[in-house]
């Protein structure tokens, strides 16, 4: 419980409201009909993935960016967050979602406002056939956030957020004429709320969920397993030891420096040189 203590913690929570609150404002308000003629879908995609790519860039240092609770539950599966921190995490993004959709509905025209953007799924797509594409659109999602995000890929160039905000991008180019391309339960549930349509809502709740499970699942135990314990990752869920992320790590080192939080420096990694996926590539290794 020593995470409530922290203002780093606090500072992380409210930029998830944040950042979702944007991210479901600009993504929505991009998705609405101000003519006739169909959907721009490109447009969508744009709005969206750059929404991801601005917030990763700006808030990544503080929270994480994970601006969806389906990111949050793949990085609790892997071990890599408190289940305090993620359990707040989420309430944050679900209230920034409805807060961020609720202001484009004061700021937009009656005509205008339609559904809101809301989710919904093609009248040629069964459920089944639904949930299982927002399964795939959240994997791809996910296993690229993780990939991004791991401190083990020494050497790497491009940019986290950019990479971030093409993989969204990709999934709604894809995804809009099945689902919507909800991925993310926080944007699909604030124009729920908003304009009280919960029709089929459980596909973007589930679908997002089991594809982000399974990413966290194949990430860290198959593609780049963590040679983590059980009673390592028992510690980090419990918020007992903090896991070796760095917007987790910097924020609390800095704090016990300062004395503004009191945890034994035991308990926080900073930062020893990353294990890559493949030690065996290493210039230093033996071989």
């Amino acid at each position: 419980m020593w995470e409530v203590r922290s203002p780093s913690f606090w500072r992380a929570v409210f930029a998830e409201f944040f950042a979702t609150m944007i991210y479901v404002f600009f993504g929505l308000g991009a998705s609405l009909r101000w003519g006739v003629g169909p959907l721009n879908v490109l447009q969508v995609a744009l709005a969206f993935g750059l929404a991801a790519a601005t917030l990763v860039q700006v808030l990544g240092h503080v929270s994480g960016a994970h601006v969806n609770p389906a990111v949050t539950f793949a990085f609790l599966v892997g071990a890599q967050l408190s289940l305090l921190r993620a359990v707040f995490y989420m309430v944050a993004q679900v209230l920034g979602g409805v807060a961020g959709a609720a202001v484009l509905y004061g700021l937009t025209p009656a005509a205008i406002r339609g559904n809101l953007a809301l989710n919904t799924i093609h009248p040629g797509v069964t459920l089944v056939q639904a949930t299982t594409v927002e399964i795939f659109l959240t994997l791809q999602f996910v296993l690229c956030f993780f990939a991004t995000y791991d401190e083990r890929h020494n050497g790497r160039v491009g940019s986290v957020a950019l990479a971030i905000g093409f993989s969204l991008a990709l999934g709604h180019l894809f995804g809009i004429y099945y689902t919507g391309a909800g991925m993310n339960p926080a944007r699909s549930f604030a124009p729920a709320v908003i304009t009280r349509n919960f029709s089929n809502h459980w596909v973007y709740w589930v679908g997002p969920i089991l594809g982000a499970t399974l990413a966290g699942l194949l990430y860290d135990f198959v593609l780049c397993p963590r040679m983590r314990g059980l009673a390592e990752r028992l510690a980090i869920l419990k918020g007992e030891q903090v896991a070796e992320e760095p917007w987790l790590q910097r924020p609390l080192v800095a704090e016990r420096r300062q004395g503004t939080v009191g945890i034994p420096w035991g308990e926080t990694r900073g930062f020893p040189p990353a294990a890559r996926c493949h030690p065996a590539r290493d210039p230093g290794a033996k071989h």
